[in-house]
Parts: structure tokens; C-alpha cells; sequence
């Protein structure tokens, strides 16, 4: 009897040891699957998704994302077909180059060519690649590139004076981003038409010259003058937007060609608190203006003497190629004379933060390099009026810094002369003559009110008052005076005539009435450009050379375009 209980009790506890066993088997099948979906989910989630969940602070300071991938593999492959590549790459880069140095060559020189180029045999190593997602038929890929290459390159130079010099470029080291766009994508085997070519990024670039059997500086300048060539050369021939076109599939690629989409209007307004390089007087400031850095593109202002709040008011326009990736960069000098001069500072402007055919208007700070993100010197500040107009801009825009604006039907009869040709006159005017805009109207000015205006009495008040300064003409109106006051409300308009629109500018400075004189308490300056085009607006504007203070003004045009040749 005992015997048989023991065994039904024995074979009900197996039979709850087997039933336990398969439960918590699966629960943990169960686990596991819920496990590997979440794990599934976490790999497809995006870096994106990865910030909608945490915020930035929950990141650990080492945490990087980054689309670039490593390509050990592409080294070691490049590094076995290097050969061939330098046989290729050394007619391609030779070709391409040597055409632009002859367009650069300095004065001094009466010939600038390669009489030897090759790419020697350390292969430049990628340290990453990534794709650029942009919508088009095509596939752009970005490498970054390292090379500290031993090439033989060697450039006969010639002088005005008949003298003959073989110059060695050597220990050249660069860093930087290489494009590759294929374009377009066809069902054609390899699957693209063509492959575009270009340095997207140049990060660092050295090299050395040797003259063969003689000392290069011997010849005062000439280093400095082949150096600042060989730089433009490739600036102008291979960087980005420049670019190489390779067909590889017969067809028409010339829209991959580089060719002008826009143009871009820059008004160099003015720059404050600009660092003083003078030991004696103050730094006499200049701008040097650029979208790509070649001689004949850049642009300079005239010279401010002895002032670190320079106003130029000065126009350029710059042709712009790639919105997506080109930039303004302004760099303010300090003239120093026969000495040279000395870089105050330095900014740029991203144009795909543009919008097209409307004006903006910005303060940008300078700092030591533009490659340095941390510089927290106060090297001061510049004020740019920035306009792009893309080529076949429609919806009623028109860009009144272009020549056809300035032309009445009045005009086009004078100019062509009674029977349709153009008078002698006239083209001695045309090519002596620059043909400049002049637009004519009333612009009214409503002066509203002023917030957080600094204390200036000893009561800690002011008795404040606004003075208005057309800067061409000179006329002046001022407000009324609001005694005991820093947040004061005038609500008084003025209206000037303005003979030049898009050259004059308004001048706005705020002044502490005194019995026994006037104290002076900030300014604002204002271009007439965005008035003129947006007919008008209202703004709250921050006052300059003052610790606190912000003018609220209400501007309008009222059109008299009007037009002359100066």
C-alpha cells in the first residue's frame, strides 16, 4: 500500500516538476521574442527617433553620431591599383590645372607650366564616407581624405627677363573632403551616365617649392607669387562648386556642367567694436568680400580711417553657383599701409538660409579663423543686407539692383537712336560710364516707441529724445522730448524726400535732454533696401553702442522711380 502511494506521489510530483518546467520554458521563449523585437526596433530606430525620445543632456559626452563609415577596405584596394589611378588622375589633374596657373601667373612671369606631374606612390588613405541624400537622380558620395604624398612635380617658370627656373613642389600634405556625384542613373550597365569629380572641402593644405640647384628666395617675391598661384589654381579648377565631368555612357551631360543659378546682392552696411590693431589712433578697418575665393571674384570696400565703427554703405553682387553649399565670407582688415594689412576678423553666411528675393539683414561676429568653432574673444561685429535672386525668379519679383530695372521706355529710344542703332554718343558713355540705379521716393518714418532705454540722470531716468538723419542729404528731424522716461512712447512720423533709395541710409540716434546739454544714448542704421522692395513693415530694432535699448519705428515708401546715367 505504502509502495503504490509513493509512486502516484512520486509521478504527480514529476508530473508538476514537468508541467513548472514547461510554463517557465515558455515564459522565457516569451521573453526572449519580446526581447529580440525590442532589440529589432532599437536597430531600425534613427538617430532622429533616438532624439524625439531623449533629450540632449541624457547623452554622454562621448557619444558621437555620425553617417561616415570606415574604409580599411577601399586602402588596402587603392593601395594595390595606385599605378594605374596615378597614371589616370596626373593627366586629368595636369590637364585641368596648368590652364588655370596660366590664368593666375603673376606679373613677374611670362610662363607658368609643368614640365613634370606625377602623383608618386603613397596612395592617399579615406577615413570616412558618407552618402548625401538629395532627392535628384543621382548618387553623391563625400570621402574624407588624408594624403602626405611624395609627387614629383616640377614647374618650368619662366621670367620677363628670359630666365629660365625649374621649381620642385615638395612635402605636400592635405586633408580634405572629395565629392563624387554619378549622375544620371540609367539601366545601363555600370547604372550611371557619368561621374562628376570635385574637392567639397579642403581642411589643410602644405607644400614646399625648391628651386632645382639654386635658392628659390634668392629672387625676392617669387616664392610668395608661385605659392598664392598654385592655391588659386586649384581653388578655381577642382573646388567645390568646380567639378570634373567624366562620361562614362555616350549622352549630353552639360547640366552637370558648372554654369551661374542666382546672384547674390550684398550691401556692406557697417561693423562695431571692431579690436583696435593700432598701438598709436585707432585701426583704419577695410572689408575683403567673397563667395569663391578667386582674384578676380573678390571684393573690397573702401578704408574707414582711424574708426572702429566704421560705416561703408557700400554694394556688391557675387554670381552663385550652389546655394545648397556655398557661402559668404567677409574678412575685416586693418589698413596698415606699405606694412600690409592685419586680419581684424572674420564671418560667413550659409545661402541656403536665404530666402530667395527677400532681404535679410544680419550682425555677424567675427572671429580669428572660421575653421576655429570656439573663439570667444570679442573681435567685434559686422552688419550685412544680404538679397539672393535665382536665376528666372517669377512670382512679380524684381531685383532693383539690376541694370534693366533702371531702364524706361523713354531711355531705350534715346539709347538706340532714331533708327534702332545705338548713337556714337552713346557707346562712348556705355563703356566710360557705369550705368547706376536711382530710385526716387518718399520715405516715411513713424517713430513709435523705445524699450529698457539705459539711466543716464542721477535719479536713474532719462529725458529722452530721437533725432532722424537722412546720411546722402543730410536732412534731420527730431522727436519731442519724454521727460523722466525709459520705456518712452512718441508715436510722431516724418517723411523725407530720398533722391537715392538704394544708396542713402536712415540714421536714428536717441539723446538724453539736459538742461545744460545732451547725452548721448544709441543709434540704429538702417539701409532702405527692404523698405523699397516690401513697400513696408514694421520692426523693433536694437540700439548700437548702448548697454541696453530697443527703438519700435514704422516704416513706409511711397515710389517716384526715376532714373540717370552718373
Amino acid at each position: 500500500m505504502g509502495f503504490f502511494m509513493g509512486l502516484i506521489l512520486g509521478i504527480a510530483v514529476g508530473l508538476a516538476i514537468i508541467v513548472g518546467l514547461v510554463k517557465s520554458e515558455n515564459v522565457r521563449s516569451k521573453r526572449r521574442s519580446e526581447l529580440a523585437t525590442i532589440i529589432a526596433a532599437f536597430s531600425k530606430m534613427t538617430v532622429e527617433d533616438s532624439r524625439k525620445i531623449f533629450t540632449p543632456e541624457y547623452y554622454p559626452s562621448w557619444l558621437v553620431f555620425s553617417q561616415r563609415q570606415k574604409l580599411n577596405w577601399l586602402n588596402v584596394h587603392l593601395t594595390k591599383i595606385w599605378p594605374y589611378v596615378n597614371e589616370a588622375a596626373s593627366e586629368l589633374i595636369k590637364a585641368s590645372v596648368e590652364p588655370v596657373l596660366e590664368q593666375y601667373r603673376p606679373v613677374i612671369l611670362s610662363s607658368l607650366k609643368f614640365s613634370k606631374f606625377t602623383l608618386g606612390t603613397v596612395a592617399p588613405q579615406f577615413t570616412g564616407v558618407s552618402i548625401i541624400e538629395n532627392g535628384e537622380n543621382g548618387i553623391t558620395m563625400e570621402l574624407e581624405m588624408n594624403w602626405d604624398g611624395n609627387p614629383s612635380i616640377v614647374l618650368d617658370i619662366k621670367t620677363r627677363v628670359g630666365l629660365a627656373l625649374p621649381v620642385q613642389v615638395k612635402d605636400i600634405g592635405f586633408t580634405g573632403v572629395f565629392r563624387l556625384i554619378f549622375k544620371p542613373l540609367v539601366d545601363e550597365f555600370p547604372c550611371f551616365g557619368a561621374v562628376c569629380c570635385s574637392l567639397r572641402q579642403k581642411k589643410n593644405m602644405d607644400f614646399t617649392l625648391k628651386l632645382i640647384g639654386g635658392d628659390i628666395s634668392t629672387i625676392p617675391g617669387l616664392y610668395g607669387a608661385i605659392e598664392g598661384t598654385i592655391k588659386d589654381a586649384i581653388e578655381d579648377s577642382i573646388m567645390w562648386p568646380a567639378r570634373k565631368v567624366i562620361p562614362i555612357l555616350p549622352g549630353d551631360y552639360s547640366d552637370l556642367e558648372l554654369k551661374p543659378i542666382g546672384m547674390l546682392e550684398v550691401k556692406l552696411v557697417q561693423a562695431k567694436e571692431l579690436t583696435n590693431k593700432d598701438i598709436i589712433g585707432k585701426s583704419d578697418p577695410f572689408a575683403v568680400l567673397y563667395v569663391r575665393p578667386l582674384p578676380d571674384r573678390m571684393k573690397t570696400s573702401k578704408t574707414i580711417n582711424n574708426d572702429l565703427n566704421p560705416i561703408w554703405n557700400e554694394h556688391f553682387e557675387f554670381v552663385v553657383e550652389d546655394a545648397s553649399t556655398q557661402h559668404l565670407v567677409v574678412k575685416v582688415y586693418d589698413d596698415e599701409g606699405l606694412q600690409g594689412s592685419e586680419l581684424i576678423g572674420c564671418a560667413q553666411v550659409l545661402l541656403r538660409d536665404l530666402q530667395p528675393g527677400k532681404v535679410k539683414d544680419v550682425w555677424l561676429k567675427l572671429v580669428k579663423d572660421l575653421e576655429v568653432q570656439r573663439d570667444n574673444k570679442n573681435r567685434g561685429q559686422v552688419q550685412v543686407e544680404l538679397l539672393y535672386c535665382p536665376s528666372g525668379m517669377e512670382n512679380g519679383f524684381t531685383n532693383p539692383f539690376t541694370q534693366d530695372f533702371s531702364m524706361t521706355s523713354l531711355e531705350k529710344v534715346f539709347k538706340s537712336g532714331v533708327n534702332g542703332t545705338e548713337s556714337h554718343e552713346n557707346e562712348k558713355a556705355a563703356i566710360q560710364k557705369k550705368r547706376e540705379v536711382i530710385i526716387r521716393g518718399v520715405l516715411s518714418v513713424t517713430v513709435i516707441s523705445a524699450e529698457d532705454l539705459p539711466a543716464v540722470d542721477l535719479m536713474g531716468k532719462a529725458d529722452p529724445y530721437v533725432v532722424l538723419t537722412m546720411k546722402k542729404s543730410d536732412i534731420r528731424n527730431k522727436t519731442r522730448v519724454v521727460n523722466e522716461c525709459l520705456n518712452p512712447v512718441w508715436n510722431q512720423t516724418f517723411d523725407f524726400v530720398v533722391e537715392d533709395g538704394l544708396h542713402d541710409m536712415l540714421i536714428l540716434e536717441v539723446w538724453d535732454h539736459d538742461t545744460f546739454g545732451k547725452d548721448y544714448m544709441g543709434r540704429c542704421i538702417l539701409t532702405l533696401t527692404r523698405v523699397i522692395l516690401e513697400g513696408e513693415y514694421k520692426e523693433c530694432f536694437q540700439l548700437d553702442e548702448a548697454k541696453s535699448g530697443k527703438l519700435n519705428l514704422h516704416l513706409k515708401w511711397m515710389p517716384q522711380p526715376i532714373y540717370r546715367d552718373t
